[in-house]
């Protein structure tokens, strides 16, 4: 919940002249910022190549629901990309596995790209219970999500405890944790899907821990957070992720 309309123009113009002297060809780029902000950005992003999507979804497509945005109207914004299940949407909103399943199916029906986080807060992981709480998230938000359907979306790994907390999981703690839902992923839906799918980091991603996290062979990209709010930042992250991916 950051930025008016006019910041979030300001900050995806400041973007687009950054990557602009870039070569994207390496990495795929989406901003995702408020739903007040979507089609003025979308306008700024025309013909970038940079993607644009939005921090949440109503599985239905209208109704009597009232505060809620519906697939329909995140494509008729300009919206390619979704984001659905995130942390402070389950810690804070109510979001179950059961609804992360429906908003899946809804996005994926509507051609919107879901990208799919899954995570363990600090309890969960000092009890040990990190790979229980990923294979619960894994198996039960994507239940009935077909093997064609599943090549369609983005899982992204959040540690809840790294999140604005400055802490970070090491590369090494990443790489157990994306091989596992790879692992996951490869027992339920087969060798090649699990090698498709992209997964992504997402916790206090910052310039100087990027290279570490997508030098690991199952770190497939970052899910950014308070790093995205500036351009320059933004920009070194991208910046060096493509120079891993080279």
């Amino acid at each position: 919940m950051y930025k008016t309309i006019v910041e979030a123009i300001e900050l995806a113009n400041g973007l687009k002249r950054e990557f602009f002297k870039l070569d994207l060809e390496a990495v795929d780029v989406v901003l995702c910022p408020a739903f007040t902000a979507l089609s003025e950005v979308a306008e700024v992003l025309a013909e970038t190549g940079i993607g644009l999507g939005a921090q949440d979804l109503y599985w239905q497509e209208e109704g009597a629901f009232t505060g809620e945005v519906s697939p329909l109207m995140l494509k008729d914004a300009g919206c390619q990309y979704v984001i659905i299940g995130h942390s402070e949407r389950r810690q804070f909103f109510g979001e179950t596995n059961e609804t992360v399943n429906k908003k899946i199916k809804a996005a994926i029906k509507a051609g919107l790209t879901p990208i799919v986080c899954v995570g363990e807060n600090l309890q969960e992981r000092e009890a040990n219970k990190t790979f229980k709480v990923i294979e619960d998230h894994i198996n039960n938000g994507l239940i009935d999500i077909s093997g064609s359907d599943i090549l369609k979306l983005v899982i992204a790994y959040e540690p809840v405890w790294a999140i604005g907390t400055g802490k970070t999981a090491t590369g090494e703690q990443a790489q157990e944790v994306h091989k596992f839902i790879r692992d996951l992923l490869k027992k339920n839906y087969g060798q090649e899907a699990s090698d498709s799918i992209r997964i992504q980091y997402g916790g206090s991603v910052k310039p100087d821990n990027i290279t570490e996290l997508m030098n690991k062979p199952d770190v497939d990209g970052a899910l950014v957070g308070g790093a995205s709010l500036k351009a320059d930042s933004f920009s070194v992250i991208v910046t060096k992720a493509s120079e891993v991916i080279k």
